[in-house]
């Protein structure tokens, strides 16, 4: 099985760094490539699920932002485990505020150099509290590009996908602040697991990982057989 990741956004691959899968799994990293100007989610989605080698079996993990374009990604591609954490599959789960960010659109008016400096309230967020999770996000937030992470909270707010595809799994946090658990359906919860989990509750999140995408494969593996049957 081949595992194709997705970060979320201002994050790169370091975010999975401590999650961990089974040797015969082979694991690859699909890193941010250059939006275009204006360009919404799903035509993003689309140009990235072209890095995807679909001639061998495959499944796509996808975090926060990345779990979004993991969910974008079904359309495009043959049917594969798709796995969402600390995410939602469809803008319906937004919480309020999001919601209300999106009818004014006042994100537009903040300069792309916010979102490029680390601070207290980010801490917060994302549930980092040791001196060890707060370097890992200084790091990520400070190497990440400032004026992409504006473009993708725009291409957020404006994506327009109102149901829930079939067939995703979907792992969250009861302690995620940014998605609140209370505005979406997981699949399974993690206690005490902030938006940051896949690092400070990443034994248990590889753990259900795992079996989320064995599950889905064995699922996938018979509807197949049945339908050639028929």
């Amino acid at each position: 099985m081949h595992v194709y990741f997705i970060s979320g956004l201002g994050a790169d691959r370091q975010a999975f760094e401590k999650i961990k899968l089974p040797p015969d799994y082979t694991i690859h990293y699909l890193d941010w490539i250059k939006n275009e100007e204006g360009e919404s989610l799903d035509a993003y989605a689309r140009r990235m699920a072209a890095l995807i080698d679909t001639s061998q079996p495959f499944a796509v993990v996808g975090l926060s932002m990345g779990g979004m374009i993991a969910t974008c990604m079904v359309r495009w591609l043959p049917p594969h485990p798709t796995v969402l954490i600390s995410s939602v599959a469809c803008a319906n789960e937004f919480p309020r505020l999001l919601k209300l960010a999106r009818f004014t659109r006042v994100y537009s008016l903040v300069p792309a150099a916010v979102f490029h400096k680390p601070n207290a309230l980010t801490y917060l967020l994302f549930g980092a509290k040791t001196k060890n999770e707060k370097r890992i996000l200084d790091h990520i937030i400070t190497l990440s590009d400032a004026a992409f992470v504006k473009w993708s909270i725009g291409a957020i707010l404006r994506w327009d996908n109102k149901q829930r595809p079939e067939g995703i799994f979907h792992i969250h946090g009861d302690r995620d602040e940014i998605l609140p658990i209370r505005c979406t359906k997981p699949d399974v919860i993690i206690k005490n697991g902030s938006h940051f989990m896949v690092w400070t509750k990443a034994r248990e999140v590889s753990a259900v990982l795992v079996k989320a995408i064995e599950d889905l494969a064995k699922k996938e593996t018979n509807t197949e057989q049945v339908n050639k049957e028929s």
